[in-house]
């Protein structure tokens, strides 16, 4: 392994994203990723260039689909003979394909590289149940129709029952909403407070479009020039009529519709490289990628499934000698209102963060006003795969912007995972 290198970002690109069932409903995996990531040979002319790798990612993806990566690599106007991979960590899969990439590039394997995702809850593989699967694994295998034919005796129409992708974490049978509602009463995180920071993320978000933040950053798809779930006439009024969606029973549920992630398609992709090769290409450097860690919690026996991120942070602000306090914005994906704000809290709990983090004091408090400047996935919304790539391309833009800095960027996720990173502009 060769010396570490610093790890330049570029720039990123994503489509629009839309809500299930929108814009994008018959498009797919495949059609999202090459239109983003032919914007972005584009944006940056990298038309018939070999890049060391595009590394791409699917959380829902049909087999038909075979290595997104590649596929997608070969309709983007690169050159065919840069190599592409797929690969997946539920909402923290576009920060992983990135740091892929970025380790790739630091350790010296490659000059330059892409990192991305996408998602589609609209088109998704449905399957049938077993005893239909093999009748036809069978049939696909006889020699003779006749033999062909004799696989399907005995067969009722009970078994073209089709099987649908499910939401739920298996080992719990819960779903991420019922987990994060169970978060929210342990850290006693109420509606009021979801209801606003929801508001807070949809005014961000509007205003950051209207004052052409994103207009390098989003390429117009399907129709699209705008995430269709962005609702910048919303109030706490509107938000206050709606029900619980994940507890329903008990009288005490918090997490709606309006403070929750809705299901989305969409696309983003990233552009690393080596400082040397930015600048032989003529292309700046808007920050760089200083740091990367994961971290998991035992959901199973207790703990809140997206707490993994309080866990990763305080790893990763020891090893580069940071406080929580050292940065100058940060990027917190909402996958729920409930989720930011359990964490926050957890982090200025001193008991949490002696029993659970190993501290000898709380990790502290956090400026609201520094947390998702932009706006987040509350406004924006989740294709699960996509989300890292679209923080990581809008903080470093707007560390850029700043012209110096520092960002925390922080990412639960299904499994009971979290996903961190920390830019830097100096």
């Amino acid at each position: 392994m060769r010396t570490i290198r610093p790890v330049a970002v570029l720039g990123g690109v994503r489509i629009p994203f839309a809500r299930q069932n929108t814009g994008y409903n018959d498009v797919g995996n495949l059609g999202m990723s090459v239109r983003t990531l032919g914007a972005l040979v584009e944006q940056f002319g990298l038309q018939g260039k070999q890049l060391g790798e595009v590394a791409m990612g699917a959380v829902i993806k049909h087999s038909s689909d075979w290595n997104l990566g590649r596929e997608a690599a070969l309709s983007s106007g690169l050159s065919p003979l840069t190599p592409g991979i797929t690969v997946q960590r539920a909402c923290g899969t576009s920060l992983d394909t990135i740091n892929l990439i970025a380790t790739k590039i630091a350790t010296g394997q490659i000059e330059v590289g892409i990192g991305g995702g996408s998602d589609s809850t609209s088109d998704v593989p449905i399957v049938y149940g077993q005893a239909l699967r093999r009748r036809l694994l069978a049939a696909n295998a006889a020699k003779t129709p006749k033999e062909k034919l004799m696989q399907f005796k005995g067969f009722g129409f009970s078994e073209l029952k089709p099987d649908f992708p499910g939401v739920a974490e298996p080992r719990t049978g819960k779903s991420m909403g019922q987990h994060c509602e169970d978060m929210a009463k342990q850290w006693n995180i109420s509606r009021e407070a979801q209801d606003a920071w929801a508001l807070t993320s949809h005014q961000k978000l509007a205003a950051a479009y209207d004052r052409g933040f994103f207009d390098d950053l989003v390429v117009p798809f399907r129709g699209l020039e705008r995430d269709n779930n962005l609702r910048p006439d919303s109030s706490i009024e509107k938000l206050s009529t709606l029900k619980p969606a994940f507890d329903r029973t008990s009288g005490r549920g918090t997490l709606t519709a309006a403070n929750s992630t809705p299901l989305t398609d969409g696309a983003a992709a990233c552009l690393l490289s080596t400082d040397e090769w930015a600048a032989a290409n003529g292309h700046e450097v808007l920050c760089h990628l200083v740091d990367v860690q994961v971290a998991a919690v035992d959901f199973v026996h207790g703990e809140g499934l997206l707490m993994a991120p309080t866990i990763a942070v305080p790893e990763m602000l020891k090893r580069n000698g940071l406080t929580l306090q050292d940065f100058d914005f940060y990027e917190i994906h909402e996958a729920f209102a409930a989720q930011v704000l359990c964490t926050l809290k957890a982090w200025e709990d001193p008991d949490y963060c002696r029993d659970r983090l190993g501290l000898d004091a709380p990790l502290g408090s956090i400026d609201r006003d520094k947390i998702n400047p932009n706006g987040s996935s509350l406004a924006a919304g989740h294709p699960f795969a996509a989300t890292g790539a679209r923080i990581v391309a809008t903080a470093a833009k707007e560390l850029a912007q700043r012209g110096s800095g520092r960002c925390l960027i922080s990412i639960c996720t299904a499994g009971g995972m979290g996903v961190v990173a920390i830019l830097e502009r100096r």
